[in-house]
């Protein structure tokens, strides 16, 4: 069988599960249409304000319709949000205090928040150096939350319980909506007033609820992810209890400031927009990821998750076995990639990340993971992490150009089932 002839069988077994998830991106764009509507926006909403960025009624309308469409009391969306990783650190320092206890309890968190919570570092003004101490529960032997350890985890000193949404760099399961909303009733029966928090990057939209309306009381994530629809061009958000969302703003503005300032840029219209179009994108993105675990399972690659799997996330996982495939993969992608292809990824040190990281993303934003992108840590087993795609059919035709690399060029693939 050759490489396309592989990839129509995938396309063909696939259309039922496109066929649903067109169904739940029709439900999460009535929420979404549903926060428009309440809060009437129209196109006044598009201009913005200079200077200190008081008063913006674009911004402030904003917040409003995030809050909505995400079950929250209230959100900040924020383009002064350098990424996920800053919303995410805004937020836990929003909440937590000296002599307080975070408790991971999906196992180690994603690498970029090693730092802010003082795993690796010193003197940087982690969480740590402010005397702020850090737990972890590890995952059970398949690799799913230990639920057992998780109904006596929390202690007096636990002031937030830290829970990672996403698989990030590890090979675990990433968590479905009911798992969360287990996990925050698990919590609040051992201590109401413990927070619990969720770092929801790559997981808005994906569910037709999201972590606030199953319980958590504070969410972060990235505009350059899901919640961006592919064309926001920075920032990040926060939605949860009105409460806590204030005190994640004095982090990121300043004490007596918080949401009232920080002036949009003249980029309300781009956000508004992008919040229209994400749950369309989370769509495609995760068609694609059918799409990859389909191919790479065929071929006889470990995948996270399974083909047939129901979504949790926009992340595919490909475990690849070797430093040459993992490049060779990354250099595919690139290379039908709509921006850069004439570019070869390097393995390289990024900042916040442990090991070498090889990324391919040929992306309108830089960086932007809500396009189609593909990245992984030089380190064993030397998994590959595809993410996003604003259409299932690019990632088919750079997935066609990646199995190619795979198999050392050759147009033809071995005997499958």
């Amino acid at each position: 069988m050759d490489i396309p002839s592989l990839l129509h069988r995938a396309e063909k077994a696939l259309l039922p599960i496109f066929s649903e998830i067109d169904a739940q991106v029709k439900e999460n764009l009535r929420q979404v249409l549903g926060a428009f509507r309440a809060n009437r926006v129209g196109v006044h909403h598009f201009a913005s304000v200079s200077g200190y960025g008081h008063d913006d009624l674009g911004r402030d309308t904003l917040d409003q319709v995030f809050a909505h469409a995400l079950g929250a009391e209230k959100a900040a969306v924020r383009v002064q949000f350098v990424s996920g990783t800053h919303a995410i650190a805004c937020a836990l320092y929003g909440v937590l205090r000296p002599g307080d206890e975070m408790l991971a309890v999906a196992g180690a968190p994603y690498d970029t928040l090693e730092e802010v919570i003082g795993i690796r570092g010193s003197g940087q003004g982690s969480l740590k150096d402010f005397g702020v101490s850090y737990r972890q529960l590890e995952l059970d032997s398949t690799g799913a939350i230990d639920w057992l350890a998780l109904a006596t985890a929390v202690k007096p000193q636990t002031r937030l319980v830290h829970i990672q949404r996403s698989c990030g760099y590890s090979w675990r399961s990433s968590l479905s909506i009911d798992e969360i909303e287990r996990i925050v009733r698990i919590v609040k029966q051992q201590n109401p007033n413990t927070v619990c928090f969720v770092d929801n990057c790559y997981g808005e939209f994906i569910n037709t609820q999201e972590p606030t309306n199953v319980g958590a009381d504070l969410m972060a994530g990235s505009l350059i992810k899901n919640p961006g629809g592919t064309i926001v061009t920075a920032g990040g958000y926060i939605a949860g209890k009105a409460e806590l969302v204030e005190m994640a703003c004095y982090r990121l503005t300043a004490p007596g400031i918080g949401r009232e300032g920080g002036a949009t840029f003249d980029q309300n219209r781009l956000l508004y927009q992008g919040l229209f179009l994400a749950p369309q994108m989370v769509g495609e993105a995760m068609k694609g990821s059918h799409l990859i675990a389909y191919v790479g399972d065929k071929l006889g690659y470990p995948v996270n998750p399974a083909p047939f799997v129901p979504r949790r996330d926009i992340i595919q996982a490909i475990k690849l076995g070797s430093p040459d495939k993992l490049i060779a993969f990354c250099k595919a992608i690139q290379a039908y990639s709509p921006i850069g292809s004439y570019l070869d990824p390097v393995p390289a040190q990024m900042p916040g990340y442990e090991s070498q990281v090889v990324m391919a993303g040929g992306t309108f934003i830089d960086g932007s993971t809500s396009e189609f992108s593909a990245d992984g840590p030089l380190r064993e087993p030397y998994i590959v992490f595809c993410q996003g795609g604003t259409h299932w059919t690019h990632i088919s035709l750079a997935l066609e150009q990646a199995i190619a690399a795979l198999m050392n060029g050759s147009p033809h693939l071995p005997s499958l089932p």
